[in-house]
């Protein structure tokens, strides 16, 4: 396959690039990190008015309509910059909601920045977000909600989210306000400071999305973490050839060592092998094709490889790889963080034996 990126895909990466380069700087996500909302609101508007929410998003709804190919783009140079948006759970959300034409308005406000969407579909006990205890009864022309939800991510100034839940016929993804009647939120601190909330539903009024919802949101949500993590690990990779080239050790710089250059190179296949596992699994879902078992693998390889990377790269920092006040710490949480989300690299495991 050919995975090098056409005219518009340059574009995209060049134009998402340039913005979290100039404005995801270390004071900015210093800042938005002790903000309490975890974003950096004025970058989210940024990528708003240059066009960058909608890239992926459809035509109709304001969108480029570039799809899961510039969602991926637009993540991975996130990801290097570590930078404080929502853009995976929001994008991830909205996609799914255009690809099963439900709910146009909330789209174009994603798209013009006016609307944020998240994604709460992990719990607390079953490691299979597809399978959540998470219990939906009808109520009328419409569902009532109650469980609780952990860690849905950006939580704090989300307006609207899609929410796993079971019914009597089976799981089901449903559309709901994060301030409605019957919700309740507990902020919580997370390794990557995305500011998560823990949410207990309790009678909810919810709108029940079309069948296979569950399906989409999920392979969405997993490219897209995969897609990032890329981005952390190509990132951190980057920050330690920068710092192995200029510190010396007995006279020659660190980076001439046997021993580095091998961690280097570990480090660099891993990624690549990341990368072309995404693509092959953005190229599926852009072609409308089964893309379930090629999600799964990159799911995997984001665990799996980009945790290996980032653990690597704080290990040739040495003793400064730890100080917070470094940047190479953000990637170590962020890849941490994404490694474990959607059940982590054995439950990808688990899920790709059986969809083989």
């Amino acid at each position: 396959m050919d995975f090098t990126l056409g005219e518009e895909l340059e574009a995209v990466r060049d134009l998402a690039r340039q913005i979290f380069t100039d404005h995801a700087t270390q004071d900015r996500i210093r800042a938005a990190e002790r903000s309490g909302t975890g974003t950096d609101q004025a970058l989210w508007t940024e990528l708003a008015s240059a066009g960058l929410l909608g890239v992926a998003l459809p035509e109709d709804a304001g969108g480029a309509g570039l799809g899961a190919e510039a969602l991926c783009v637009l993540l991975e140079e996130q990801g290097r910059a570590v930078a404080p948006v929502p853009l995976w759970p929001s994008l991830a959300a909205a996609l799914t909601l255009a690809a099963h034409n439900t709910s146009g308005l909330l789209v174009t406000g994603v798209v013009d920045g006016t609307a944020r969407l998240t994604l709460a579909l992990e719990e607390f006990a079953p490691a299979d977000p597809a399978r959540p205890n998470c219990e939906a009864v009808r109520d009328g022309d419409g569902w009532r909600l109650t469980g609780t939800k952990a860690a849905v991510p950006y939580a704090n100034g989300a307006d609207f989210m899609l929410v796993a839940a079971r019914t009597a016929d089976g799981p089901g993804l449903f559309l709901l306000g994060t301030g409605v009647t019957g919700t309740s939120w507990e902020y919580v601190g997370t390794t990557a400071h995305d500011a998560a909330g823990t949410l207990v539903l309790d009678g909810a009024p919810a709108q029940q999305l079309p069948a296979g919802s569950l399906d989409t949101a999920l392979r969405l949500a997993r490219v897209a973490l995969a897609a990032v993590q890329i981005g952390v690990a190509d990132g951190a990779l980057r920050l330690a050839a920068g710092y192995l080239s200029t510190r010396e050790q007995f006279g020659r710089p660190l980076g001439t060592f046997q021993a580095a250059q091998h961690q280097l190179a570990d480090c660099y296949i891993e990624i690549d092998a990341l990368r072309v596992c995404v693509w092959h699994a953005a190229s599926l879902i852009a072609a409308g094709e089964d893309a379930e078992s090629a999600v799964l693998v990159a799911k995997w390889w984001s665990d799996e490889g980009g945790l290996n990377v980032v653990h690597r790269v704080q290990h040739l920092h040495g003793g400064i790889g730890v100080d917070v006040d470094y940047p190479v710490h953000r990637h170590f949480l962020w890849g941490k963080q994404i490694s474990g989300m959607l059940g982590g690299a054995s439950a990808d495991l688990e899920a790709l034996g059986a969809a083989l």
